[in-house]
């Protein structure tokens, strides 16, 4: 069988290949199963931010694993992710792939190089301090190392967890690649006990949406980054008062240790009393400030407010598809300003449920603007929770539907993931400075998934320091005063 093949990743200098490796064997590191759709399943996810794919198939004659593997391996080539073969020497061989993976009985690392080449990757699968070190003197470039926590994936005889990792990690200098029943809702420890990469098969091959479940887990690995701790690009308009808008989301983001970029939509004449004027900015102005930002700077996640028109919400939505790695978005539907004045054009809110609130990472409406993108009265806190799964219905991968709008003791807000109801309450501060809240809690939120927390963490803490920042504003102006994002960071830092 003749299959034309991609050029392989190439390591240039001797010197710099274990430094080339290890860039490359960072993040998520996808093993293929043989899930139905395979091919396009993992095509979704390479958007994602996979860096390693390993192909893995069982009982699958020799030419059909070929033609499989070559067609997963021109997807990594397009994503520029590295495609490494498990087991199978003379399949890496008949590929030209990047790697292969070798088990504890597969072969040694020697025949393996002899035969694939000096530039070819190869990773060894271990289990434990013993095994790691003699993968290391044989010559590996890599090392599986598990299993993590128990998998249903293949049956588990030893099992060293983040414990067994963090030994591992003291001892060896070779990249570690942490495998076994590992996901976005326990891969931060796995992470912190030194894990240079995680691997990874049902909870991203299996996931509703697998791009946006390898983007939780890229996005976690900034954890043990130095501060500033990940990018967020909002999308927004000014606020000439400095309680609202861009200036509220690039204070959050600032103050709480990621770095804020900024593409506006429209500037405000305003201040704590009221809106006096807008003056919108040209869609081609705004798409070219987003092109700016993005051709350049490594954003992590993008944050939007107020974007006024029609023609901005689909030029918005346009952009984020049109990334060749998904930016998960924390999407803050901004229609009405404290004051009452309409942010969103009438005629928007057709544009936005359609064309941008399906590329939601997390939408976080207030209770008004719940109402409006679902034309009906939400009163209650079952109301609240009804509302988070019909807005997740529309096709945001997340709603948390905030509560500060109800009356009582508490101020409770409800964040559905599409399968649990998470509920999130602090006392309720009866005080009119609340400009900028919405803003400043959904910029709280994409600065800590930034930074590596995961979801319901990240909104947590983004709870905290709005209620705090509320707590302690200070009298200023004669309206809706401002939070006091100072403060409220200096009470939340580590």
């Amino acid at each position: 069988m003749s299959i034309t093949q991609p050029s392989k990743l190439r390591l240039v200098a001797p010197l710099s290949r274990g430094g080339v490796v290890e860039r490359q064997l960072r993040g998520v590191y996808l093993i293929t199963d043989q899930h139905e759709n395979l091919l396009e399943r993992v095509r979704t996810a390479l958007r994602g931010g996979v860096n390693v794919l390993q192909y893995r198939a069982k009982d699958k004659p020799h030419e059909a694993m070929l033609a499989e593997a070559a067609a997963l391996q021109q997807l990594c080539r397009a994503s520029n992710a590295l495609f490494i073969v498990n087991d199978d020497i003379k399949l890496a061989r008949d590929l030209d792939a990047d790697g292969v993976h070798l088990g504890q009985d597969d072969g040694s690392v020697a025949a393996a190089r002899d035969l694939l080449g000096p530039d070819t990757i190869i990773g060894v699968s271990t289990h434990s301090l013993e095994e790691a070190l003699k993968a290391q003197a044989d010559g590996a470039d890599y090392l599986g190392f598990g299993a993590m926590y128990p998998t249903g994936s293949k049956m588990i005889t030893q099992m060293p967890g983040t414990a067994g990792l963090a030994a591992v990690r003291d001892q060896v200098r070779l990249p570690i690649v942490a495998i076994g029943g590992i996901s976005p809702a326990n891969a931060c420890r796995v992470i912190e006990a030194g894990a240079n990469a995680v691997a990874v098969i049902s909870s991203v091959l299996s996931a509703p949406r697998p791009e946006l479940a390898v983007a939780e887990l890229r996005l976690l690995f900034n954890r043990t980054a130095p501060f500033p701790r990940g990018a967020v690009l909002t999308v927004a308009g000014s606020d000439s008062g400095g309680g609202a808008g861009i200036q509220a989301d690039l204070k959050t983001i600032t103050l709480l240790g990621s770095y804020g970029a900024s593409a506006l939509t429209a500037l405000t004449a305003q201040n704590t009393r009221g809106v006096h004027s807008i003056h919108g900015l040209p869609p081609s102005f705004v798409r070219d400030q987003l092109q700016a930002v993005l051709s350049d700077l490594p954003i992590d996640v993008i944050k939007t407010g107020m974007l006024h028109t029609p023609a901005i919400i689909s030029l918005l939505a346009e952009q984020l598809s049109e990334q060749p790695r998904l930016l998960p978005a924390v999407i803050d539907p901004v229609m009405v300003a404290k004051g009452g004045a309409h942010l969103l054009e009438r005629d928007a809110v057709t544009v936005f449920v359609q064309e941008l609130l399906p590329q939601a990472y997390l939408l976080t409406p207030n209770l008004p603007e719940a109402e409006r993108l679902l034309n009906r009265r939400i009163t209650t806190i079952a109301a609240m929770e009804q509302a988070a799964r019909d807005l997740h219905a529309l096709g945001a991968a997340n709603v948390l539907v905030k509560g500060g709008h109800l009356t009582g003791a508490e101020a409770q807000d409800i964040l559905f993931d599409g399968s649990t109801i998470h509920r999130f309450t602090a006392d309720r501060i009866f005080t009119s400075a609340t400009h900028g809240t919405g803003c400043s809690y959904a910029s709280a939120i994409a600065s800590l998934l930034a930074q590596g927390e995961p979801l319901t963490e990240a909104v947590r803490r983004a709870k905290q320091f709005i209620t705090t920042a509320i707590r302690l504003a200070r009298p200023m102006g004669k309206g809706h005063g401002p939070v006091n994002h100072y403060l409220a960071a200096k009470e939340q830092a580590p």
